[in-house]
């Protein structure tokens, strides 16, 4: 096969692997193993591992670290230095301590099966340490978890253990040298890294301050992104040819950039190439499994993740309940973190690429990383469940939790409840609180809670998703629910919730655009606000002021676009800039001029029957460039310019129905 061929069968691999994950709501790294095993040399053997795919798979990485160091701020770890340096260093130095005693223990007790040496099995405690922060994040944000107490544990660790890659990057290919050259290289290792890391951080995030500011006043998104490509990729093959790794200067690069007023803009650019690079990684990933050697050795394949699984899950449990969280709460981050992770997969193909695991370790090893990476969201799913069987007190304090919403609100009757205690949703109370409207808030972030009912405010610890805290908050006495936050998934969860319990009682929902405008109305919304739409109406509202409309006429025709769904303003011509992945479902208009002899010209606009595709017309003017009134009995001509609106699919149908000839 030719370079071409396999780059094609990689992107075909990698689309349909993202298009059945996202049928199936997994995360794509999972369907990005399971491509790699199908289409490798020891399943379908539709490619060969060619080393010229393998080296821009390293990119992957690269891009990988990047993000990390990109994220990596010390505010950030200062406001959570309890759960990073205090869990997080605990977990990893246990984990590596735990695993390298464990190993050379079992390779006492089954040297036929299990046979390393002690730099092997230090390598292999570094790989254990590592959970999966792309599939863990991903569920806990999709959960509306992130600011509970097992979430920002979870956070916490999973932070450290991005933070403690850096070092394994360095220490495992110094492991790999003679015994006795094995302190003198890691030594060696340590002193490069101190150095190069000493002179980058000292002085670099001036000049980079400083060189960013020049390209960015340049006002050219080529030339910035072609210096964030040079910056990223020239420190990395900085720190390789120091004798270091690639991913370290990404690493260091993304250090430098995160403190700078160009971080979010540097996020946004750098997103599409990690995302696919990383992708093309994890098929090489599973192009490295054969599944033959792991079914002749199945035993050690459950042996393996097993006891990885069991582990893991006890010493995280352990761990963060000896630091003073609650069994729910410790057992809880265990189920979460109990997986391999995607770092762990990284250090695995460099401990292999440098000989410190055997052949017949390495792809029971990476079988069981992977089943355990597949087990992550069922277990994620399950947690709630297996942490009230076996944790008696969760239920207890899950009741307590109850019982105290439902105390607070027990005095309050015909009252709004506000999902939500943002800057939105303490707006909506300031506004009732004026008209003598009771209400009670629920939210989830303990800071927030805490300062605002200190203050006096309507507001309880809870999760707004969930029945019982929406009962407890008085759902039965409620005059009306409002969706102050703009997360759809949660706000479908609230309306299915409220409705199973209160059929007609009136729920408002915040959105940002008109995207998920029809889904939430058919969930039972029974007003929607896109904020797009609505910031839209009152720059209008001030404009047709200043032009000095009457204010009653200005009143009423923001409420005529309100009566009528927003549909005058539903759909906008899209640009260059509007072709995201985020506006991709949204309606827009599209413009078509008939050409002189077509299909659809002498036609009505009936016959065309374009709604049965999801197209509505909005005007039609004809060739002389006059507006005229249209409807179903009207007949097209020859240059005719017809607005339509609709989805891009849509539309794209309708204007080859139009077009064709």
């Amino acid at each position: 096969m030719t370079s071409l061929d396999i780059a094609l069968l990689y992107l075909l691999s990698a689309v349909l692997a993202v298009v059945a994950c996202r049928q199936f709501k997994l995360p794509p790294m999972l369907g990005y193993l399971v491509a790699g095993v199908l289409i490798g040399p020891n399943a379908l053997a539709l490619a060969q591992d060619s080393s010229g795919i393998r080296y821009l798979a390293e990119f992957g990485v690269v891009f990988l670290m990047f993000v990390i160091g990109l994220e990596f701020s010390l505010p950030k770890l200062r406001a959570m230095k309890q759960h990073v340096f205090g869990l997080g260093l605990s977990q990893v130095v246990l984990t590596v301590l735990l695993t390298t005693a464990a190993s050379l223990l079992l390779s006492a007790m089954l040297p036929t099966w299990w046979n390393v040496s002690w730099q092997i099995a230090l390598a292999l405690g570094g790989i254990m340490s590592m959970s999966s922060t792309a599939i863990v994040i991903k569920l806990v944000a999709e959960r509306l978890e992130l600011e509970s107490e097992h979430g920002k544990r979870v956070v916490g660790i999973l932070l450290f253990q991005d933070l403690a890659v850096v070092p394994l990057l360095v220490l495992i290919p110094a492991l790999a040298a003679d015994p006795e050259h094995l302190l003198p290289a890691l030594g060696m290792a340590l002193l490069k890294a101190v150095v190069l890391l000493g002179l980058l951080l000292t002085g670099g995030q001036i000049i980079m301050r400083w060189w960013l500011t020049r390209v960015a006043r340049q006002k050219s998104d080529e030339l910035f992104m072609l210096n964030l490509l040079l910056t990223t990729l020239g420190l990395a093959w900085l720190t390789e040819h120091a004798g270091l790794s690639l991913a370290l200067g990404a690493f260091v690069a993304g250090m430098l950039i995160s403190e700078t007023e160009f971080k979010h803009q540097v996020e946004t650019d750098i997103r599409p190439f990690h995302d696919v690079l990383l992708g093309l990684f994890f098929i090489t990933i599973g192009m490295m499994l054969d599944w033959r050697l792991v079914l002749d050795r199945w035993p050690l394949v459950l042996l393996v993740l097993t006891l990885s699984l069991a582990f893991k899950l006890a010493l995280i449990t352990g761990v963060t309940r000896a630091l003073g969280a609650s069994m729910g709460v410790s057992l809880r981050v265990g189920l979460y973190l109990a997986q391999a992770g995607e770092f762990g997969l990284v250090l695995l193909t460099l401990a292999g690429q440098h000989h410190l695991v055997p052949p017949q370790l390495f792809n029971p090893i990476l079988a069981a990383m992977v089943l355990s990476m597949l087990a992550t969201p069922f277990m994620i799913l399950y947690t709630n469940t297996i942490v009230t069987k076996l944790v008696a007190s969760d239920w207890l304090l899950q009741a307590v939790q109850m019982t105290r919403i439902a105390s607070q609100s027990i005095n309050v009757d015909q009252h709004v409840i506000i999902c939500g205690y943002g800057r939105c949703g303490q707006n909506l109370a300031r506004l009732l609180e004026g008209e003598g409207i009771p209400y009670m808030a629920l939210d989830l972030d303990p800071d927030r809670v805490r300062q605002a009912a200190a203050a006096g405010h309507s507001v309880v610890f809870g999760d707004a998703s969930r029945l019982q805290a929406l009962v407890a908050a008085g759902l039965h006495r409620a005059r009306a629910v409002v969706v102050t936050y703009v997360d759809s998934a949660s706000a479908l969860k609230v309306l299915h919730h409220t409705h199973e319990q209160e059929v007609n009682l009136p729920v408002v929902v915040r959105t940002v655009n008109d995207g998920d405008l029809e889904k939430l109305r058919a969930a039972g919304a029974t007003e929607v606000v896109p904020e797009a739409i609505e910031a839209s109406l009152i720059l209008a509202s001030h404009a047709l002021a200043l032009m000095g409309v009457p204010m009653r006429r200005v009143s009423r025709i923001i409420e005529d676009q309100r009566d009528a769904r927003y549909q005058l303003l539903r759909g906008y011509f899209h640009g260059a800039d509007d072709d995201s992945v985020d506006e991709l479902d949204l309606e827009r208009l599209n413009t078509v001029t008939l050409p002189a002899v077509g299909c659809a010209v002498g036609k009505t606009l009936a016959s065309l029957a374009l709604h049965e595709i999801g197209v509505q017309v909005v005007s039609l003017r004809h060739a002389s460039g006059l507006p005229t009134d249209f409807g179903d009995a009207t007949v097209l001509n020859g240059g005719d310019t017809v607005v339509l609106s609709g989805k891009a699919p849509a539309l794209a149908l309708a204007e080859q129905r139009l077009l064709s000839r």
